[in-house]
């Protein structure tokens, strides 16, 4: 299997809204056409990338998207493309939806419609395993160096609590975890299963998750136009068979690890005040 980014999806920020254009596509037209159009990044293990014997697009939520277009006997057509690009091409009626870690939020759901969530997941970070890169506490975060994407909530909330972000475009695993281990950076923040697989697939470079923050709950689905409440419907329908028949946690197990992610998480969250706040300017930030 390739390296991926380690940034997620699931934490695309919100664009702003667009509005909807005149041929975004309907569930009338697609079940016409027989085919789901889905954007994807096809760079994120383990939900979304290049497998690398065979080239295919795979990963979680690439299988789920397709076993659910299977069962509303639908063809799936993937577009690969940035973070960035994928709202915009849902405003835009070039895709139908996105799949790439998305998280759900107040923000997004006021100018996208979601499916119900089937990942849960949450905040962690990757620091370097000698002296846990000096964070005890998500306040010690401030002056250090934190590794990320512009554009995503992690890079948002490491800023908040007075960390330097250093942005890094479309890089593989390798490279934000070495810049952590060398002390060009200090710190990552992202999804604990997505950084969880990183660093165990890297198991020489000499970083570790903090085995004590975690923080930021969160839940991924897939992400439509607001006009797509059919196609919202259509789907809710065949993911709450996936859930029930276990084909979603067989997904989840096949590609975290043994991990099912489609469970809420039993974890101790970082929950003092301060936390609190810098979530209620994250929330403001995002619109």
């Amino acid at each position: 299997m390739k390296k991926a980014v380690l940034t997620g999806a699931g934490a695309v920020l919100l664009l702003s809204a667009c509005g909807t254009t005149d041929d975004a596509s309907g569930w009338e037209q697609i079940e016409e056409e027989g085919v789901l159009e889905v954007a994807t990044s096809g760079t994120l293990y383990p939900t979304s990338f290049r497998d690398e014997d065979s080239d295919e697009l795979t990963g979680f939520e690439v299988e789920v998207v397709r076993e659910a277009a299977e069962r509303l006997d639908l063809d799936v057509e993937f577009t690969e493309m940035g973070f960035d690009g994928m709202l915009t091409s849902i405003h835009n009626g070039q895709v139908d939806l996105a799949v790439n870690d998305i998280d759900v939020n107040p923000a997004r759901e006021e100018n996208f419609l979601f499916t119900d969530p089937y990942k849960f997941s949450y905040g962690s970070m990757v620091v370097r395993e000698d002296d846990l890169s000096g964070i005890e506490t998500l306040e010690d975060l401030e002056g250090k160096r934190a590794g990320g994407a512009a554009t995503t909530i992690y890079m948002q909330i490491s800023e908040e609590f007075g960390a330097e972000g250093v942005v890094y475009e479309n890089v593989t695993n390798d490279v934000y975890l070495r810049d952590v281990e060398r002390g060009e950076t200090d710190v990552v923040l992202n999804d604990f299963y997505l950084q969880s697989l990183a660093v165990e697939a890297l198991p020489d470079i000499d970083v570790t998750v903090h085995p004590d923050l975690f923080y930021h709950p969160n839940n991924q689905a897939m992400i439509m136009d607001l006009e797509n409440t059919e196609l919202r419907d259509q789907l809710n329908e065949v993911i709450a068979e996936m859930m029930e028949d276990g084909t979603i946690t067989e997904l989840s197990e096949t590609f975290f690890g043994g991990q099912d992610v489609s469970q809420e998480p039993e974890v101790d969250f970082a929950d003092d005040e301060t936390f609190m706040d810098e979530e209620e300017d994250l929330d403001e930030l995002e619109e």
